[in-house]
C-alpha cells in the first residue's frame, strides 16, 4: 500500500519538541557575526570554538561568547557551543565557557565511541557547577559511524543527556577519501546508517553542511535529499541558506491537508474502533493516524518558533 505523501517526505523523531530545521555555524572569533545572527531566522545557532577558530584566537573567541551572552541572552534561538575535542588543550576552558554562557547544549566533536560520551559526562561533573548542559555529538569519523549504536546507547545515560547527532560530511570524506560529489552517492549508505540508528533510539539527527553557498541550486537539491533521507534538519555555513532550509523542513500545504484529513476521518464516530478506513479511495491505517498526528504536532512547534524568530 503506498504511503501518503507526507509520511515519506517529512522526518519525525519521536522526542521532537523544538524545530531544528536550520542550524547555523557561527565562528566565535567574529564578534560582528555573533551580533548579526541575533536577527536571523535560523532555529539553532552553533557558536564554533573548534574548526572555524584559529589556534591563536581560541581564548579571544571564548571571551567574545561570554561577553555576548552576558550583554543579551539569546532567548529566541536554541544555542549550542561547539567545543574543542576531548583531550585537547582547549577543552576544559571551552566547557567552562559554555557553562558560563548557559548555552542550551554543547556540541562535542571527534566522538568515536560511547566511551567518549562517558568521558564528557565525567568532565562536566568536575568542571561545571550547576545543571549539566545537554550534549550534541558530531558524527564525523569512520570510527563513529562504525560505533553509532554504542554512542547512542551511551547517550541514554542520564549523566550524558544526548539530544542530537550532527553529521560532519567534510571530515568523513577527508578521513576516508570517499568522493562527496555526484549527489553524495558514495556517502549515502553511511549517512542512512546514522539516520536509521538515530531514529531507533529516538534521537534527532542533523545533516552536514553544503560548502558552496554561492550554488543555490546545489543547496536546494541537497537539502531536499536531507528531508527525504529522514534528517531532522541541516547544518549551515551561510545566512543565505537559512530560509531555504526552513522551507524544506516545513511540511507542505499538501502534506498538512493530508494529515488533517486523516485525523478528521478517524475522529468520526463510525471510525472510533476502526483499524483501517477508506479515505477518498485510499486505505489508511492507524499507523498513518499516528504519523499524521506527529506531523501536525511538528507543524505547531514550527509555527510557534516562526512567531518567535526575527524576520
Amino acid at each position: 500500500m503506498p504511503a501518503p505523501f507526507f509520511i515519506t517526505h517529512y522526518p519525525m523523531t519521536m522526542n521532537t519538541t523544538t524545530p531544528r530545521r536550520s542550524v547555523l555555524y557561527v565562528p566565535a572569533s567574529n564578534p560582528r557575526a555573533i551580533e548579526k545572527v541575533r536577527n536571523l531566522p535560523c532555529d539553532v545557532i552553533v557558536f564554533d570554538l573548534e574548526d572555524a577558530v584559529a589556534p591563536a584566537m581560541k581564548a579571544q573567541a571564548r571571551e567574545n561568547l561570554i561577553a555576548a551572552f552576558a550583554a543579551q541572552p539569546f532567548a529566541v534561538h536554541e544555542t549550542v557551543i561547539r567545543v574543542n575535542a576531548l583531550g585537547t588543550p582547549e577543552f576544559d576552558a571551552d566547557l567552562r565557557a559554555a557553562a558560563t554562557c548557559r548555552a542550551d547544549a554543547v556540541l562535542l566533536p571527534k566522538v568515536d565511541t560511547g566511551a567518549d560520551l562517558e568521558t564528557f559526562a565525567t568532565a562536566v561533573g568536575k568542571l561545571v557547577d550547576g545543571p549539566a548542559p545537554r550534549l550534541w555529538a558530531m558524527m564525523e569519523t569512520a570510527c563513529a559511524i562504525h560505533h553509532v549504536d554504542d554512542i547512542l546507547r551511551a547517550g541514554k545515560d542520564s549523566r550524558v543527556s544526548l539530544a542530537c547527532l550532527v553529521v560532519g560530511t567534510n571530515d568523513i570524506a577527508k578521513e576516508t577519501g570517499v568522493y562527496p560529489g555526484d549527489n553524495r552517492m558514495y556517502l549515502v549508505p553511511w549517512l542512512m546508517s546514522i539516520v536509521l540508528a538515530a531514529k531507533r533510539y529516538g534521537i534527532e539527527v542533523l545533516d552536514g553542511v553544503w560548502n558552496d553557498f554561492g550554488d543555490r541550486a546545489g543547496f536546494d537539491n541537497e537539502v531536499l535529499q536531507s528531508v527525504r533521507m529522514g534528517f531532522d534538519g541541516k547544518t549551515l555555513i551561510h545566512p543565505s541558506q537559512v530560509e531555504p532550509a526552513n522551507r524544506a523542513f516545513t511540511p507542505s500545504d499538501a502534506a498538512i491537508a493530508d494529515a488533517r484529513a486523516i485525523v478528521a476521518a478517524f475522529a468520526r464516530p463510525e471510525h472510533e474502533a476502526a483499524g483501517v478506513i477508506n479515505l477518498d479511495g485510499r486505505m489508511v491505517e492507524r499507523l498513518h493516524l499516528e504519523q499524521a498526528t506527529r506531523l501536525l504536532t511538528k507543524l505547531d512547534a514550527i509555527q510557534t518558533r516562526s512567531q518567535q524568530l526575527p524576520g
